[in-house]
């Protein structure tokens, strides 16, 4: 499905909440009518046309119950300018893939016509009082050249950093047999970004304080977490 029908499905709310529920388990077509607060027959159809668009898939368990998750990682890009509106979606690029080897993958760049780092204080002066007009046309156009390189090669690492990331999540999950290996992946995810409070994480998870506050505690067991005063932070 291109990008534009994609923005055209997810258009709309319900669809949208079954794909943010999904992302937190796989759900039965009840589940997610409790959930949305609609009809099991309005679910189906939501997820007949998400399986149709290859966002979502659906298994068989033990039970002989049906049950939906995300079928795969997909990004899906908007860019508006006032010299561009597009749309452009793509799966997660390839885990073996080596950004490193990318020319910009640093973002360490220069405009044509910079002077080196090591330039001396009094050039680096005379260079920032240059008057822009003094720019030439092909000057311009090699930067615009090197900009679009850098926003292809940027989209390329979004996409392999969707896919390590999930990846990852996966593997921290794994370490929680028999018990909700996903919460606890998310609990942790949440202190990537810094530290918080058992309430705070609660709201992310969407799991009681006094759950999460127990989780945390028995992450810190494991060397994972620590408590400092009110807040939870990555050891």
């Amino acid at each position: 499905m291109d990008s534009a029908a994609l923005l055209d499905l997810l258009g709309n709310e319900n669809r949208r909440r079954i794909l943010r529920l999904l992302a937190r388990k796989p759900c039965y077509v009840t589940e997610i009518s409790e959930y949305l607060g609609v009809s099991p027959k309005a679910v189906i159809d939501h997820l007949r046309k998400l399986e149709d668009a290859g966002l979502v898939e659906s298994h068989v368990d033990d039970g002989r119950r049906k049950y939906f998750s995300i079928a795969r990682n997909l990004r899906l890009e908007v860019n508006v300018s006032p010299y561009d509106f597009s749309t452009k979606s793509a799966y997660s690029a390839s885990p073996n893939l080596d950004i490193t080897s990318w020319r910009y993958v640093s973002l360490d760049i220069k405009h044509t016509g910079e002077e080196d780092e090591e330039a001396d204080e009094t050039d680096a002066e005379a260079e920032s009082d240059a008057d822009p007009d003094s720019e030439t046309l092909p000057d311009l156009a090699h930067d615009l050249r090197e900009l679009e390189r850098l926003e292809n090669e940027l989209s390329m690492a979004q996409r392999w950093v969707q896919g390590r990331l999930t990846e990852t999540l996966d593997r921290i999950s794994a370490h929680f047999e028999g018990v909700d290996g996903r919460f606890y992946a998310e609990l942790i995810r949440g202190l990537a970004g810094g530290p918080a409070t058992p309430e705070q994480l609660s709201r992310r998870v969407e799991a009681p304080p006094d759950v999460v506050a127990d989780a945390l505690e028995g992450l810190s067991a494991h060397d994972v977490v620590k408590r400092d005063g009110d807040e939870w932070q990555l050891v």
